[in-house]
């Protein structure tokens, strides 16, 4: 179906909605302290969860209203059986431009020729400390060494990686600069995101040290020759070179959300939650809603009617819902 103004999905402020973030399970095998409980969270049953056969019609439905751009995550995305076939069936889908994916790379080394093949030209790889030790600490599993052969394969086959940190006061400062130097000899983009209070266990981050301000101040404390490049809109990244640096830095203000206006995202939980903002409390269920028989045309006008009520920005959709008490996990990273 080709698009029409009607079809296109835009929202009450005006932005365009292109991007959808899919998270295909809600399972990982890390036990990350900042995203879930060390003994985990109660994850979905597989019939509660969309399946691929739905995940591929919302997309179909998605792509003919303007959504080009596709990000897989979790959880980790290949703990789901069959994860390479689906993704290689995404990359065919009409209208689909960019297919690109986020992982922990503790499980996808042998996997990179496939990414390859079918078209994924950038990765966000998690890795928030280059410390074995502290990497353990973090994680709770000690399978560092999967995650740089990942890394180190992704290099090998030209895909993009960009590195996403979470910045955790007395946890990993002392890796932020060791990460930095990453970007001196590949083409490697990090990037140092705010800690967010999606734990799982509803503890809050009312007072944190680790603002992008004070991430920014310690790289410029360190890296004196690191210059600030323009806003990108509908990026989540404030981004620097550094000079003869292959790559580059960026901070991600993601609970301080200074990038909120320019928008262009929506989400997909694994059990089928449409999510216009992260910190909203989810809009409806695409599953309830595909499973009861709705049509194409019927799905459609629930997108619509869902993005024109998406909120300005990340505090009004967390006034409208409340305290945050989800693990990141559940949501999709």
């Amino acid at each position: 179906m080709s698009k029409t103004n009607q079809n296109i999905l835009k929202d009450r402020h005006g932005r365009m909605l292109n991007y959808l973030r899919l998270a295909v399970t809600d399972r990982c095998n890390l036990r990350c302290f900042y995203c879930m409980p060390e003994e985990g969270i109660q994850f979905t049953d597989r019939e509660n969860l969309l399946s691929y056969e739905e995940m591929l019609r919302l997309l179909r439905i998605t792509a003919s209203m303007g959504v080009n751009k596709v990000r897989i995550t979790g959880g980790e995305p290949f703990v789901r059986k069959n994860m390479v076939d689906f993704m290689h069936n995404v990359s065919r889908l009409e209208g689909i431009d960019t297919l690109n994916l986020t992982t922990n790379g503790t499980m996808s080394a042998d996997i990179v020729p496939e990414l390859k093949k079918m078209g994924i030209k950038s990765v966000n790889l998690s890795l928030d400390s280059l410390d074995r030790d502290r990497f353990f600490e973090i994680t709770r599993r000690d399978l560092f060494d999967k995650v740089m052969q990942t890394l180190d394969k992704l290099l090998e086959y030209n895909i993009q990686v960009k590195i996403n940190a979470v910045v955790m006061d007395g946890r990993n400062i002392e890796d932020l600069i060791p990460l930095v130097q990453l970007t001196k000899n590949q083409p490697i983009n990090v990037r140092f995101i705010e800690e967010m209070p999606f734990n799982g266990t509803g503890r809050q981050y009312e007072e944190f040290k680790w603002n992008h301000k004070a991430i920014e101040q310690y790289l410029r404390d360190n890296l004196p020759e690191m210059t600030a490049l323009p806003f990108i809109p509908t990026a989540t990244a404030n981004e620097f070179n550094i000079k003869g640096h292959q790559g580059k830095v960026g901070i991600i203000a993601a609970y301080t959300r200074s990038f909120c206006g320019t928008c262009n995202r929506l989400r997909v939980t694994p059990q089928g939650t449409l999510k216009t903002c992260l910190y909203d409390n989810g809009v409806f269920n695409i599953k309830d809603f595909l499973r009861a028989g709705a049509t194409d045309d019927e799905m459609r006008k629930l997108f619509q009617e869902a993005v024109a009520g998406k909120a300005k920005d990340g505090f009004e959709a967390e006034a409208k819902r409340g305290k945050v008490f989800e693990s990141m996990t559940s949501i999709g990273g």
